[in-house]
């Protein structure tokens, strides 16, 4: 029996591409079998160690880009897009650190977690909901089927959990993440959500990897 194809996840709470991205890779999950491991990072510090910019800070032709690439994959996946949300760019660490106690003490493979990353991209990108607010965050983890009120005294008292995501971080770092979402099938590197189909084509066809090279 073939093994299930394992794909490592670097995204961000507040990366509107991760959103953008979610219901596809969900699919793509279905359709291989593949285990995600899902792994939360500080997307602002990975700008600035790596020549990225916070939305804000980029040009405007940029910015007025972005609007239009927003708009459009919204319509190509049908799915609901605050273009300006009220609470970006709020800081995620909290709702990173109740999904890394949720993984702690239910593995990766339980699919309230796949909900509760689903849940949470959409709280900033199409609810418009403060993913910093403690109250926000218990209540979508409670929708996803998991006690948020207790992972939550978690994530606030366990500093372990914030010495994970900073681990996973610099992990993401040591691994030439530049973005969200990022994402790894055996070494092999696949950055933003328009990347999926070719992601999907490596794991049906079982080609061998493309390396990445050393600069």
């Amino acid at each position: 029996m073939a093994s299930r194809p394992v794909i490592d996840f670097y995204f961000s709470f507040i990366s509107l591409w991760s959103y953008i991205g979610s219901r596809r890779f969900q699919s793509l999950i279905q359709e291989t079998n593949a285990r995600i491991i899902y792994k939360p990072i500080d997307l602002m510090y990975i700008f600035s160690i790596s020549g990225g910019h916070p939305v804000k800070k980029r040009s405007t032709q940029r910015q007025a880009y972005r609007l239009v690439e927003m708009e459009r994959w919204c319509r190509i996946y049908d799915i609901p897009i605050v273009p300006n949300p009220k609470f970006y760019p709020a800081d995620p660490s909290l709702g990173h650190r109740v999904l890394l106690a949720a993984i702690d003490e239910t593995g990766h493979d339980n699919p309230s977690i796949q909900h509760f990353v689903h849940k949470s991209l959409e709280a900033v990108w199409a609810k418009e909901l403060d993913i910093a607010d403690p109250a926000t965050v218990v209540q979508l983890a409670n929708e996803s089927g998991l006690e948020g009120s207790r992972l939550l005294a978690r994530a606030q008292e366990e500093r372990g959990l914030e010495e994970r995501e900073t681990a996973l971080t610099e992990e993401a770092k040591s691994r030439q993440v530049f973005g969200a979402p990022f994402y790894f099938y055996q070494n092999e590197p696949f950055w933003g959500q328009d990347r999926l189909e070719m992601l999907e084509e490596v794991i049906k066809s079982g080609r061998v990897p493309i390396a990445v090279q050393e600069i």
